[in-house]
Parts: structure tokens; C-alpha cells; sequence
């Protein structure tokens, strides 16, 4: 269909979205490994038929991990309305049914305030306000209860059963096949604790692997260990 594209690189992204700046467009974020982008898929391709206005864009966020960071997703399913280059509106997760109804309320609106501009940092879902901030020591404190938690633990995006990115899949990997124990947290689920690691552990990105309470490294660095034998003297220390 004229409205419904694979993308294959940054340049065919940008002029597929650049051709028509008037237009409402979705980008589907989605990967392989992800179970739930294959139903999501699917929505994605009804709603295409069903709107052939909108500009229908799909990407795989590991190959095209460069539109992806440009707009900070950091896991799968995820979607973005733009009309032209202006963000609308960001949809995360398999939840078919706001999707739906995002595409129809963007597709119907031809004025609407936008969140923010993509040559700008793309505007995030509002945070939960918690009515208690907890204050840096004790944030500290309860980053290093989960670090302690057991004496190999993953911080991660998703879940060993259901990763929400690549490197968390691909850590996984490893531990399984190294025949390694290990509980996980979710970093996802809790925004404190994720920027909280990035500046304890003083490394920016996930997953980040915990033995005995020490931060050892992301995925780099543990595929690294295991091929030098470090990481079986780690494990065993």
C-alpha cells in the first residue's frame, strides 16, 4: 500500500516523512525477539487499511537503532505520531485498543497542540508523581538492597521471559547458557532506580550486571569476561 512502508535506513525514513508535511504519520517501533510487536503488527497494518491518509512506518529498532534513539525508544512496542516533524503523541506497549484510538482521535484533527518538535528532545509520557519523594540517600539504599539481592543480579529492560530490548535478550543469553542463576529488576518499571544505577554505577546504559553487590558491566563486557575465562572466577569468587 502507498501509506505503508518498511524502512531501510535513515535517509528512506527521512524522505518518506519529509515528502508531506501536512500528513499524519505513525512510526511502529517493534523487533523480532518481541512477542508482543508480532499482534501489535498487526493492529498496525488493519489500521493502515483503514486510514490510508496517515503515513504508516515501520521500523525495526535494532537495525535501525539510530531513528530509534532519536526518539528515545528504549523498548518495543512503541509508537510515535508526528504530522510532519511535530510529535502528536507516543503510544508504549502492546495496548492495541489506545493505540486505535490515538490513530483515529490524530488522523480526524487536523489542529491539535503538539507535544513537542523532533529536532527537539521528543517528549515523554508524564511521570507518576509519588506523594513521598524519596531523597538520595535513600534511594541510594534501596538501589543497593536490589543489588544485594541475590549474588548475581540483572538490571534490565523487561524481563528474562520477555525482554523489552536486544542487549537484554542478549545478556540473558549468556547467563542462561553459562547455566548462571540470577534474579532481575525490571529497570522499566521504576524511573528512580533507572537514572539512580546510571549515575551509582557510573555507566549509561542497560542491562548493567551485579556479582556480590559490584557492578560488573553491560553486555560488552560480560560477552568479554566469559570468553577470557573472567566471568566463571567472578561467578565463583
Amino acid at each position: 500500500m502507498a501509506n505503508y512502508h518498511q524502512v531501510t535506513s535513515p535517509p528512506h525514513f527521512q524522505q518518506l516523512l519529509s515528502a508531506d508535511l501536512a500528513r499524519v504519520s505513525l512510526i511502529n517501533f517493534w523487533a523480532d525477539f518481541a512477542q508482543p510487536c508480532k499482534q501489535m503488527n498487526e493492529v498496525v497494518f488493519e489500521l493502515s487499511k483503514k486510514y490510508p491518509a496517515v503515513l504508516f512506518l515501520q521500523v525495526e529498532a535494532e537495525s535501525q537503532s539510530e531513528i530509534a534513539e532519536s526518539f528515545d525508544v528504549d523498548a518495543v512496542p512503541s509508537f510515535i505520531i508526528l504530522r510532519g516533524h511535530t510529535l502528536l503523541d507516543r503510544i508504549s506497549g502492546a495496548n492495541a485498543q489506545a493505540l486505535t484510538a490515538a490513530v483515529a482521535r490524530h488522523a480526524a484533527s487536523p489542529s491539535i497542540n503538539p507535544l513537542s518538535k523532533t529536532d527537539l528532545a521528543p517528549a515523554k509520557a508524564a511521570d507518576v508523581v509519588s506523594e513521598k519523594k524519596e531523597t538520595p540517600e535513600e534511594l541510594e539504599k534501596r538501589m543497593r538492597g536490589l543489588m544485594n539481592k541475590s549474588k548475581v543480579v540483572l538490571f534490565m529492560k523487561g524481563s528474562p521471559d520477555a525482554p523489552r530490548c536486544g542487549f537484554s535478550r542478549r545478556i540473558t543469553g549468556l547467563l542462561k547458557d553459562q547455566n548462571v542463576e540470577f534474579t532481575h529488576f525490571d529497570i522499566l518499571s521504576d524511573e528512580d532506580v533507572r537514572q539512580g544505577l546510571k549515575k551509582l554505577n557510573d555507566w549509561p546504559t542497560f542491562p548493567q550486571l551485579i556479582i556480590n553487590g559490584e557492578f560488573v558491566g553491560g553486555l560488552d563486557i560480560v560477552q568479554e569476561m566469559i570468553d577470557n575465562g573472567e566471568f566463571a572466577d567472578a561467578i565463583n569468587a
